[in-house]
């Protein structure tokens, strides 16, 4: 029985991104074009590894539940792969929009996602509409928009492997992972307008240093205080984070993408209604008085092996 190999959702940021975000339509090639894809991806990770062996680049595939049904892939389905549900707080919401196919390039050479982009949609033009991409890039030192370093509480070396991936609780999808992705818009005027301290009090750090307050002094809606969560027992439940900047300055476009893997869905779905509606209730993430989830789509990252399978 061959070893089973995962996507690269367990690789550390590098200083270039592409996401795309796919949304089929009904064409009579749909699943053959399905099957192409699945090779292209599996050969275009290979073809870099080889070719650029140094440059960390990678192309993660993302399939949504609406696709998985379309495409006639295997049941039962993943246990925890649904359409998204808003979560709606009461003065901020994560909402729920569409999207079939997630793609996430990665490589510290542009260069190479964007040769990547480019063969994914020449293949996926004539039967899906594009409905997002943005390039994303490394901001100082892994520091977001906003100026605070991002992905500060990921986890490292085989916990990324342990909160990223399906384990034996689903052993058909063993390997695969959740994955959540919400752009974020930031509103830099009101965000410019608060001193370093009151920043820093939103986001639970020091911004220069990077260093977290002491929970007697941390305020209780900071979005530290939030987003690190915990399970009924006191156990420690992360995902892993691979947020980056985006924006046009000239258009006063500022944003963060926002896209977590994981081992199960509910762990990221806690950490949303923490931010969104709050712990108590009405004590919500003070950070979305500043930025704006535009969407928020759930897809399910299978392995390797089975893209193999479904490529025919």
């Amino acid at each position: 029985m061959p070893s089973i190999e995962s996507q690269n959702v367990t690789d550390y940021p590098n200083s270039n991104t592409i996401f795309m975000v796919w949304k089929l339509v009904d064409d009579p090639k749909l699943k053959e074009t399905f099957q192409q894809l699945c090779a292209l991806v599996l050969n275009l990770n290979n073809s870099v590894f080889n070719r650029f062996p140094d440059s960390r680049a990678s192309c993660v595939f993302g399939i949504g539940y609406n696709a998985w049904n379309a495409l006639d892939l295997p049941t039962p389905l993943p246990k925890e792969l649904v359409n998204f549900e808003e979560i709606k707080g009461e003065k901020h919401t994560a909402v729920s929009t569409p999207g079939d196919l997630h793609f996430h390039l990665r490589a510290d050479d542009k260069s190479i996602i964007f040769d990547m982009a480019i063969e994914i949609s020449k293949l996926l033009t004539p039967v899906a509409e594009s409905i997002l991409e943005i390039h994303g890039f490394k901001y100082w030192d892994d520091r977001s928009i906003l100026g605070f370093v991002d992905g500060t509480e990921n986890p490292h070396n085989e916990d990324r492997d342990f909160f990223a991936k399906i384990g034996d609780e689903d052993p058909q999808y063993k390997g695969g992972s959740y994955l959540f992705t919400q752009k974020y818009l930031h509103n830099m005027n009101a965000w410019r307008s608060l001193s370093t301290e009151e920043q820093e009090k939103v986001i639970g750090r020091s911004k220069e240093n990077d260093i977290e307050m002491p929970d007697d002094v941390k305020p209780a809606n900071s979005h530290i205080a939030l987003a690190n969560i915990e399970g009924e027992n006191g156990e420690e439940l992360k995902i892993v984070r691979d947020n980056m900047p985006f924006g046009s300055p000239s258009a006063g476009e500022f944003g963060t993408y926002f896209i977590s893997y994981a081992n199960t869905f509910s762990t990221t779905k806690k950490m949303l209604t923490n931010m969104f509606i709050g712990d108590p209730p009405g004590n919500y993430d003070r950070i979305l008085d500043f930025s704006t989830a535009v969407t928020g789509t759930l897809f399910f990252v299978p392995t390797r092996n089975m893209l193999d399978e479904f490529s025919g």
